[in-house]
């Protein structure tokens, strides 16, 4: 029985290296593809934007494609460390469980990068793609800062919000949306992060650690701050709903008696 206990929870560890791993070779291919200046693509759309427009939507579906994929579901996609210690911080998974998701999260990620920089040679390796790393591109590093804080708030709220509503089947299309949005919003900005494992995944073959104490914390600290703000607001509300629903079995109960 602890055998097979072992053996399920290792497939679920798997299935996050995989889903990580996944989202970093599309990232790493699409961008290569879009974004190498001697690639038919690139050549073929001139304008930059346009560029980011396209691999935001490319990255959204698969995003979205893993998040509602069959062994997604199994471990419940997390394929962030940010997203595993707000689920630890809800008690949903143990501190063991945790340390081996995001542990495998990170190797997935890196070794997903290293398989793109051997197949995509100098294209991928070289500027302006440079293994797809995530540093600040605009101002000063307080601006990634800012928009990697709030990226992520705003991904946990909206998922936390959607997810324990009636709109739950919307979530995975939800985070899809909300990945593809902020590829073109935030990566002129902070490069979107959003993820230390996808973060540290491309600055480790890089050699490339700019401001990555940035895409370390500010995730973390901005899907714990989504998810308590989600907390406190369900906490506002929950009285209310309850003792309107106990008018409303009182009433019930009430129109019961007297048609007797």
């Amino acid at each position: 029985m602890k055998g097979s206990i072992k053996t399920f929870k290792f497939k679920l560890y798997f299935i996050e290296a995989w889903g990580l791993g996944m989202f970093m070779v599309s990232a790493c291919f699409f961008t290569t593809i879009l974004e190498y200046p001697k690639s038919f693509a690139h050549l073929a759309i001139p304008d930059p934007f346009y560029r980011l427009v396209i691999i935001g939507v490319l990255m959204g579906i698969t995003a979205y494609a893993i998040l509602n994929s069959s062994w997604g579901k199994l471990s419940g996609a997390h394929i962030n460390p940010a997203v595993t210690i707000v689920n630890y911080r809800l008690r949903r998974i143990s501190l063991q469980d945790a340390a081996m998701y995001i542990s495998f999260q990170t190797i997935g990620a890196t070794a997903a990068v290293y398989l793109m920089q051997f197949i995509l040679g100098s294209a991928f390796i070289d500027k302006p793609v440079q293994s797809i790393v995530t540093i600040p591109y605009c101002g000063h590093p307080l601006h990634a800062l800012i928009m990697e804080l709030t990226i992520a708030f705003i991904l946990m709220l909206t998922i936390q919000m959607i997810s324990n509503s009636g709109f739950s089947t919307y979530t995975t299309k939800a985070a899809g949306l909300l990945v593809g949005i902020y590829v073109v919003v935030a990566g002129p900005v902070s490069g979107f992060g959003m993820n230390p494992a996808r973060t540290f995944a491309s600055a480790l073959p890089a050699h490339n650690w700019n401001s990555f104490w940035i895409y370390l914390t500010a995730p973390v600290a901005g899907m714990l701050l989504g998810n308590e703000t989600y907390l406190y607001i369900r906490r506002q509300f929950t009285p209310k709903r309850n003792a309107e629903r106990k008018i409303l079995k009182s009433l019930q109960f009430e129109n019961k008696q007297d048609e007797k």
